[in-house]
Protein backbone atom coordinates (compact mmCIF):
# COMPACT_ATOMS: atom_id res chain seq x y z
CA UNK A 1 0.00 0.00 0.00
CA UNK A 2 1.27 3.14 -1.21
CA UNK A 3 0.18 6.52 -0.57
CA UNK A 4 0.25 8.99 -3.69
CA UNK A 5 -0.82 12.53 -3.52
CA UNK A 6 -1.77 14.56 -6.14
CA UNK A 7 -0.89 18.21 -6.09
CA UNK A 8 -1.90 21.56 -8.19
CA UNK A 9 -0.24 24.63 -8.74
CA UNK A 10 -1.97 27.72 -10.67
CA UNK A 11 -2.52 31.60 -11.15
CA UNK A 12 -5.53 32.80 -9.60
CA UNK A 13 -7.31 35.64 -10.94
CA UNK A 14 -9.56 37.44 -7.78
CA UNK A 15 -10.76 33.67 -6.36
CA UNK A 16 -10.23 32.57 -3.11
CA UNK A 17 -10.60 29.28 -3.21
CA UNK A 18 -10.43 26.23 -5.52
CA UNK A 19 -11.48 23.13 -4.92
CA UNK A 20 -13.35 19.80 -6.25
CA UNK A 21 -17.03 18.67 -5.62
CA UNK A 22 -15.88 16.46 -2.91
CA UNK A 23 -16.67 13.54 -2.70
CA UNK A 24 -18.53 13.19 -6.18
CA UNK A 25 -15.84 14.23 -8.48
CA UNK A 26 -14.64 12.02 -10.89
CA UNK A 27 -10.78 11.95 -10.55
CA UNK A 28 -9.31 10.83 -14.17
CA UNK A 29 -6.30 9.32 -14.20
CA UNK A 30 -3.84 7.65 -15.99
CA UNK A 31 -2.47 4.06 -14.18
CA UNK A 32 0.06 2.34 -13.77
CA UNK A 33 0.84 -1.22 -13.10
CA UNK A 34 3.17 -1.57 -10.16
CA UNK A 35 4.25 -5.15 -10.60
CA UNK A 36 4.92 -5.09 -14.84
CA UNK A 37 5.64 -1.10 -15.31
CA UNK A 38 2.76 -1.53 -17.73
CA UNK A 39 1.02 2.34 -18.53
CA UNK A 40 -2.77 2.25 -19.53
CA UNK A 41 -3.60 3.75 -22.68
CA UNK A 42 -6.74 5.33 -21.53
CA UNK A 43 -7.37 7.63 -18.04
CA UNK A 44 -9.58 5.69 -15.92
CA UNK A 45 -11.85 7.40 -13.12
CA UNK A 46 -12.49 6.98 -9.61
CA UNK A 47 -15.07 8.43 -7.20
CA UNK A 48 -14.67 8.46 -3.48
CA UNK A 49 -18.38 8.11 -3.37
CA UNK A 50 -18.84 5.00 -5.46
CA UNK A 51 -17.47 1.74 -3.80
CA UNK A 52 -17.00 -1.63 -5.74
CA UNK A 53 -16.81 -4.93 -3.81
CA UNK A 54 -13.15 -6.70 -4.37
CA UNK A 55 -13.12 -10.35 -5.42
CA UNK A 56 -12.09 -12.39 -3.13
CA UNK A 57 -12.67 -9.93 -0.67
CA UNK A 58 -15.85 -8.54 1.41
CA UNK A 59 -14.74 -5.33 1.62
CA UNK A 60 -15.00 -2.44 -0.71
CA UNK A 61 -12.77 0.10 -3.01
CA UNK A 62 -12.79 2.92 -5.27
CA UNK A 63 -11.55 1.78 -8.07
CA UNK A 64 -10.97 -2.55 -8.68
CA UNK A 65 -9.08 -2.89 -11.69
CA UNK A 66 -7.03 -5.31 -13.52
CA UNK A 67 -3.52 -4.80 -15.38
CA UNK A 68 -4.07 -5.61 -18.65
CA UNK A 69 -0.66 -7.06 -19.55
CA UNK A 70 0.06 -8.92 -16.25
CA UNK A 71 -3.85 -9.65 -15.41
CA UNK A 72 -2.86 -8.59 -11.81
CA UNK A 73 -5.54 -7.31 -9.58
CA UNK A 74 -5.25 -3.93 -8.41
CA UNK A 75 -7.60 -1.22 -6.31
CA UNK A 76 -7.24 2.75 -5.47
CA UNK A 77 -9.28 4.68 -3.02
CA UNK A 78 -9.26 7.86 -2.09
CA UNK A 79 -8.44 8.69 1.49
CA UNK A 80 -11.31 9.96 3.29
CA UNK A 81 -10.92 13.72 4.59
CA UNK A 82 -7.86 13.90 2.25
CA UNK A 83 -9.41 16.80 0.04
CA UNK A 84 -7.99 19.59 0.35
CA UNK A 85 -8.50 23.72 -0.93
CA UNK A 86 -6.28 25.26 -3.29
CA UNK A 87 -6.52 29.05 -1.99
CA UNK A 88 -4.87 32.84 -3.54
CA UNK A 89 -2.08 32.01 -0.65
CA UNK A 90 -1.15 28.74 -2.30
CA UNK A 91 -0.69 30.51 -6.00
CA UNK A 92 2.54 29.63 -7.53
CA UNK A 93 3.59 26.92 -5.44
CA UNK A 94 2.54 22.70 -5.37
CA UNK A 95 -0.43 22.12 -2.60
CA UNK A 96 -1.97 18.59 -2.26
CA UNK A 97 -5.46 18.42 -3.24
CA UNK A 98 -6.08 14.87 -2.79
CA UNK A 99 -4.37 11.56 -1.43
CA UNK A 100 -4.85 7.82 -2.81
CA UNK A 101 -4.64 4.67 -1.52
CA UNK A 102 -2.72 2.22 -4.05
CA UNK A 103 -2.23 -0.77 -4.28
CA UNK A 104 -0.86 -2.19 -7.11
CA UNK A 105 -1.41 0.77 -9.49
CA UNK A 106 -0.25 4.48 -9.25
CA UNK A 107 -1.32 7.37 -10.90
CA UNK A 108 1.42 8.96 -13.22
CA UNK A 109 -0.96 11.33 -15.35
CA UNK A 110 -4.30 13.41 -14.13
CA UNK A 111 -6.97 15.04 -16.41
CA UNK A 112 -8.84 17.68 -14.55
CA UNK A 113 -11.99 17.81 -16.81
CA UNK A 114 -15.07 19.75 -14.89
CA UNK A 115 -16.65 19.51 -11.73
CA UNK A 116 -14.10 22.32 -9.73
CA UNK A 117 -15.50 24.69 -7.79
CA UNK A 118 -14.47 28.50 -7.30
CA UNK A 119 -15.41 30.88 -4.95
CA UNK A 120 -14.15 34.73 -5.99
CA UNK A 121 -12.47 37.11 -4.22
CA UNK A 122 -14.52 39.65 -1.60
CA UNK A 123 -17.60 37.39 -0.83
CA UNK A 124 -18.14 37.37 -4.52
CA UNK A 125 -20.06 34.58 -6.88
CA UNK A 126 -19.58 31.06 -6.18
CA UNK A 127 -18.81 29.37 -9.69
CA UNK A 128 -19.80 25.88 -10.17
CA UNK A 129 -18.76 23.33 -12.36
CA UNK A 130 -15.97 25.01 -13.62
CA UNK A 131 -14.14 23.10 -16.34
CA UNK A 132 -10.13 22.64 -15.92
CA UNK A 133 -9.93 20.45 -19.27
CA UNK A 134 -7.85 23.36 -21.19
CA UNK A 135 -5.66 24.12 -18.04
CA UNK A 136 -7.19 27.40 -17.62
CA UNK A 137 -10.67 29.12 -17.01
CA UNK A 138 -11.97 32.69 -17.08
CA UNK A 139 -15.11 34.09 -15.74
CA UNK A 140 -16.80 37.26 -15.07
CA UNK A 141 -18.10 37.88 -11.24
CA UNK A 142 -21.07 40.42 -11.58
CA UNK A 143 -21.03 40.95 -7.80
CA UNK A 144 -17.42 42.22 -7.23
CA UNK A 145 -17.54 43.47 -11.71
CA UNK A 146 -14.26 41.52 -12.01
CA UNK A 147 -12.81 38.96 -14.34
CA UNK A 148 -11.20 35.71 -12.94
CA UNK A 149 -9.94 32.84 -13.73
CA UNK A 150 -7.51 30.72 -13.46
CA UNK A 151 -4.54 30.00 -15.46
CA UNK A 152 -1.16 27.74 -16.08
CA UNK A 153 -2.47 24.64 -14.11
CA UNK A 154 0.28 22.04 -13.23
CA UNK A 155 -0.01 18.95 -11.77
CA UNK A 156 2.41 16.37 -10.01
CA UNK A 157 2.15 13.18 -7.62
CA UNK A 158 4.40 12.97 -4.87
CA UNK A 159 4.58 10.02 -2.25
CA UNK A 160 3.34 10.61 1.18
CA UNK A 161 3.67 8.52 4.69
Amino acid sequence: MVKIALQIKATLECIESLYTNHPHYQWFLKLKCSNCGEVAEKFTDLTEADKVPLKHNRSETNLAIKCKLCSRDNSMDVIEGSNGKYTNDDANKFKTLVIYDCRGVEPVDFEPKSGWIAEAEDNGKTFTDVDLSEKEWADYDEKNQVSVGVYELEWQFIKVK
